[in-house]
């Protein structure tokens, strides 16, 4: 059973951690990424500049459960010149301008053989969608319905420089080791290119959160995964599956930096402790909301799946293909702000306090309320707040420290913050009031 912390409570992050995150996204957005190739590689060496990564390489052709790693994808260049000369579509342009994992192509084309390769949203003519081809081998190209709508019957000259090898799926990690090796897993996609909420928020909030972990003596160990969608969980989680065992609380990240109100979606369990810590932390916070498991979303089915069943479940803010800008170049660095992203960041650090300071105090006079007037703990007005316990507060733990009820479960029962029920019990355990229950 875990002791009273002296130490307490993390400290509040920096004053402008928003910022610094925000900075980091603005170097990972102009990066082409896919679920292959040079592009996730190049991210891994600019996070690298943050935290200490691990890069893991892993063959095309391996069998990953059901699965098998594809082929590298990298693409240097592509485009769609008009009958005039001009050029129509142009990938330097935009990264979303080209289905990613699009095959190479060369070739003269009429306009009614070249449609059904273009991709638009004739509902949001401004923008460009996101689409790929990962298991499907074609090309195509995505671009604003306003661009292409008009364009004139000729030939287009269209050219797409891209190659499909032999090659590896890249994964980064790094681990953050307490004390033991039961593990806390955050995980975030890196697959996806240029697009600022989707997913780079999630890597550089991460990446803040790991930094902020380097000075910190924890309890759990905390391992930092950032690996392709879907088919990048699969290769860890063959990889480690002898680990996954040891993984006690888990999250993945995604869409943690737009001014939508936090959203929580429980583990496949439904009551496991990340889904009781991330419900408190997100019951104090306006219009946050909190859904139940369904298999449908990001890697969180991964870990989810019957034959894990990890308590893992996802934090986000606006909620995945809910909002207009979700996959499509509205998706930019407008459309993300530092504030949101440090929100995010709080959210997560106060989950970790949780899971960090969480204990089962045993009350050491349990009969009748213990005098606290006659040890300074008792103030006539305003409690304890130097101490950051509250006279209520310490009559809760006082009253719940039967042995039975974690801290966690004090929140929950007297709707009061882990953080001042947490301050109280260091409290009362100094005045030689609680013990840890064995």
């Amino acid at each position: 059973m875990k002791q009273v912390n002296p130490e307490g409570l993390s400290s509040p992050p920096p004053t402008g951690v928003g910022d610094e995150i925000y900075a980091l996204v603005q170097r990972l957005f102009p990066i082409c990424r896919s679920i292959s190739g040079d592009g996730v590689r190049q991210t891994l060496d600019v996070m690298s500049g943050h935290i200490d990564l691990e890069r893991h390489e892993v063959p095309t052709g391996t069998q990953v459960f059901d699965w098998t790693i594809p082929k590298e994808w990298n693409i240097r260049s592509a485009s769609i010149t008009g009958p005039d000369g001009q050029t129509v579509v142009d990938f330097a342009d935009s990264n979303l301008h080209i289905v990613n994992y699009s095959l190479p192509f060369k070739g003269i084309l009429r306009l009614d053989e070249l449609r059904p390769h273009i991709h638009t949203l004739p509902e949001q003519p401004q923008v460009i969608p996101y689409r790929t081809s990962y298991y499907t081998p074609t090309w195509g190209f995505c671009a604003a319905h306003d661009r292409v709508a008009n364009m004139p019957d000729g030939l287009y000259r269209v050219e797409i420089d891209a190659e499909l090898k032999d090659g590896s799926l890249t994964y980064g990690e790094y681990l953050h080791r307490g004390q033991t090796e039961r593990e806390f897993l955050f995980s975030a996609h890196i697959c996806h290119p240029s697009l600022a909420n989707d997913n780079c928020s999630s890597l550089a909030v991460l990446a803040a959160l790991a930094r902020s972990l380097k000075g910190r003596s924890t309890r759990y160990s905390y391992r930092f995964l950032f690996a392709p969608g879907t088919i990048g969980a699969l290769a860890w989680l063959s990889r480690n599956e002898n680990r996954t065992c040891l993984i006690d609380h888990g999250l993945v990240l995604s869409c943690v930096g737009d001014a939508g109100s936090p959203v929580y979606k429980r583990s496949r369990r439904g009551d496991a402790f990340i889904d009781r810590a991330m419900a408190h932390v997100l019951g104090r916070q306006a219009g946050a909301k909190l859904m139940d498991f369904s298999p449908y979303g990001y890697d969180e089915r991964q870990y989810c799946s019957p034959g894990f069943n990890l308590p893992v479940g996802m934090f986000q803010r606006s909620v995945h293909g809910t909002f207009p800008e979700y996959h499509t170049s509205a998706d930019n660095l407008d459309f993300i702000r530092p504030e949101h992203l440090e929100d995010s960041f709080r959210v997560l650090t106060d989950v970790i306090d949780i899971v960090e300071e969480d204990w089962t105090p045993l009350n050491l006079l349990p009969k009748g309320e213990p005098q606290l007037g006659k040890r300074g703990l008792y103030a006539a007005v305003g409690g304890q707040k130097s101490s950051g316990a509250t006279s209520i507060s310490l009559l809760w733990v006082l009253n719940l420290a039967d042995g039975q009820h974690s801290l966690l479960s004090m929140a929950e029962r007297s709707n009061l913050p882990f953080k001042e029920l947490a301050a109280s019990a260091r409290l009362l355990s100094e005045h030689g009031l609680l013990s840890a229950a064995s």
